[in-house]
């Protein structure tokens, strides 16, 4: 007896979900019919996929095997259904993008009007993470990472890059006074991040290299959040042009030590997951965002 992929979806909401009943009302079916499916496939394959009890599902070693081949054959099963619904008729369907927080509230927000006038039959789900997601494991369609991407099964488009800067509130700094060297950084107050630890190598000339240990006083897990820190004149923050340029221009914020920066470029790419043709609501949504990159501000389209 042949698996279907009804059984696949079955098994892979009731893993994503943690419970059969949550499952099943994802699915809009009942506990009992969801069991009999996973019981059906089990029975089909010779393995047990889920260790089960009253309390508690577990995934087997089979099952860690086969969750993954299964999610895989519901992509490209998707990405196929899409191509040839796409064909014929305007971008439609739902669009799952991710990105973080700063990055979502400051270069895709602003854009979005203009976006869903163009493509009035996209519907939209935006989300927030601030570390990376496994696109297939979340249902995302797109997302906007910074930095140096290491996952090799994701394709990439690279939007853009944006350089980081040191900056404070000018209320601040006449608080405690402008830094004229980098060892004056050990007398002030430092905004950083909570991991990786990594963010808080600031890109400045020093003696130990040209990564500068950070200490910070305050520490967040998001940029947006340091940056609102900053602006109330709490510290000095590391941090990128795209989300502090218009604080620059308006002098909300102010660069610190910009003699002894290193220019420090990150990078800002869309990445997705691919094994067949894009779906054409996905690949109208990355052409955009490489449209809006050079007129977000505080990005330029490569490296100087």
């Amino acid at each position: 007896m042949k698996t279907n992929s009804i059984e696949f979806l079955t098994f892979v909401t009731v893993v994503d979900c943690g419970q059969v009943s949550l499952a099943a009302q994802v699915l809009g079916q009942n506990p009992s019919s969801v069991s009999r499916i996973l019981t059906r496939l089990e029975h089909k394959l010779g393995v047990t996929l889920l260790a089960r009890t009253t309390r508690r599902q577990e995934l087997t070693e089979e099952g860690v095997f086969f969750l993954a081949k299964a999610r895989s054959v519901l992509t490209e099963m998707q990405a196929a259904e899409d191509h040839l619904t796409d064909r014929d008729r305007a971008p439609s369907g739902r669009l799952r993008v991710d990105a973080a927080s700063p990055f979502m509230l400051h270069c895709i927000v602003p854009h979005m009007a203009v976006f869903c006038g163009r493509y009035p039959q996209i519907e939209l789900e935006l989300t927030n993470s601030e570390g990376n997601i496994d696109l297939i494991e979340q249902r995302t369609d797109v997302a906007l990472r910074i930095g140096t991407l290491e996952d090799s099964a994701l394709h990439a488009r690279l939007l853009g890059v944006s350089q980081l800067r040191l900056l404070a509130s000018p209320e601040y700094l006449a608080r405690k006074n402008m830094p004229q060297k980098v060892e004056d950084l050990d007398q002030h107050d430092l905004l950083g991040f909570t991991q990786p630890e990594s963010l808080n190598g600031w890109p400045l000339k020093s003696t130990t290299g040209s990564r500068w240990k950070a200490r910070p006083r305050i520490r967040a897990s998001s940029g947006e959040t340091i940056r609102q820190l900053a602006l109330q004149g709490q510290g000095i923050a590391c941090l990128a042009d795209f989300m502090t340029h218009e604080d620059q221009r308006r002098g909300r914020l102010v660069q610190v030590l910009g003699e002894q920066t290193i220019p420090d470029w990150q990078e800002v790419s869309a990445v997705f997951y691919r094994q067949t043709e894009l779906a054409s609501r996905i690949r109208v949504f990355i052409d955009f965002m490489v449209e809006m990159a050079g007129q977000s501000g505080g990005m330029i389209l490569h490296r100087p």
